[in-house]
């Protein structure tokens, strides 16, 4: 393999370039996996996916950091205009106050990232590290009387924290870190049924893959005879269901170990924030047959504490449309 440097595409502006070499970099690697294992290795239990915003339906970190950047760019418009700094230095206070928590839900979060994507995240929480940095010591210079060193460190902080909004919004929306993955399959999937396969085509107990309109679906038949079939790529990062361990009516993912149910597809463990799209079956002439369901009957009305069935021994129930062998 050449060891020659990339050459900036003609027409490609030159932070883009910059940004995708960063994606491919690994001489931060091994530094990415020590802080992937302490954070995974963090006593959080529910809180961790309280922190992935599995509660909100999707990652809460962009709705939290709207304190701190509010803070901040609040502070540096009070700075512009002379005797405001006690206001300025309490807002000051105010993001750093929020700046842990925060940090907190997006460190949760990248964890669970493909790589790519943690070298560009680390580069952003390095970013808002020196963003906290520069405000601590605005704050401390403000506190002593030093406002025109406050200020100075304040705008500082600010240009960390425009940087580290770059990075978070490549990461967002150019690697889609935190988006639905399966967000598309309701308008893929045309409408009616679809023949997959014949009843013992499908091992009992067994996840199965299985194809409709080109949209990878995954297929287990229960013990009992009741089929399940869910978007087959998990809406996490599109890890391949169909690869994962199927236990207590769930099906958990091999990639990052977001749970969901079998019956309707309802995320029941993180770091997947939204559920699967999931089908309705039905057996015809001994051929399985499935179609989109649409949620707008209310499917998850039930209570986390019936979701899984985990440590209860509680099977969930089979979802509607499930069709018997004749």
């Amino acid at each position: 393999m050449s060891s020659t440097p990339r050459r900036r595409p003609i027409g490609q502006n030159r932070v883009l370039w910059l940004l995708d070499r960063l994606e491919r970099e690994p001489r931060a690697d091994a530094v990415i996996d020590l802080l992937r294992r302490g954070v995974r290795a963090l006593p959080l239990g529910r809180g961790r996916d309280l922190l992935h915003g599995r509660w909100l339906g999707h990652p809460a970190h962009p709705l939290m950091v709207q304190v701190p950047i509010g803070s901040w760019l609040s502070a540096a418009v009070l700075d512009l205009r002379p005797g405001r700094s006690r206001e300025s230095g309490m807002l000051v206070g105010v993001g750093l106050a929020a700046a842990a928590p925060t940090a907190l839900a997006g460190w949760v979060d990248w964890a669970d990232l493909h790589r790519q994507q943690q070298r560009v995240g680390l580069a952003h929480a390095l970013s808002n590290l020196t963003a906290v940095g520069l405000y601590a010591a605005s704050l401390t210079c403000r506190v002593k009387g030093r406002e025109a060193a406050g200020r100075a460190y304040g705008f500082l902080g600010l240009t960390a924290v425009g940087v580290g909004g770059m990075l978070g919004g490549h990461l967002a929306y150019r690697q889609a870190s935190g988006a639905n993955h399966a967000e598309e399959v309701p308008h893929v999937v045309t409408e009616g049924w679809h023949r997959i396969g014949t009843v013992d085509e499908f091992p009992a107990g067994q996840p199965v893959r299985r194809s409709v309109d080109d949209v990878p679906v995954l297929v287990v038949r229960e013990p009992g005879g009741a089929i399940h079939a869910l978007a087959e790529r998990c809406s996490h990062l599109a890890g391949p269901l169909s690869e994962g361990t199927v236990a207590d009516g769930c099906v958990r993912c091999p990639w990052h170990g977001s749970v969901f149910r079998l019956s309707d597809g309802w995320n029941v463990r993180g770091p997947a924030t939204a559920p699967q799209p999931a089908f309705e079956t039905r057996v015809t002439d001994g051929h399985v047959e499935v179609r989109l369901r649409h949620e707008d009957e209310g499917d998850h009305e039930e209570n986390d504490r019936d979701l899984v069935g985990q440590g209860s021994g509680k099977r969930p129930g089979a979802a509607r449309g499930h069709g018997d062998s004749d």
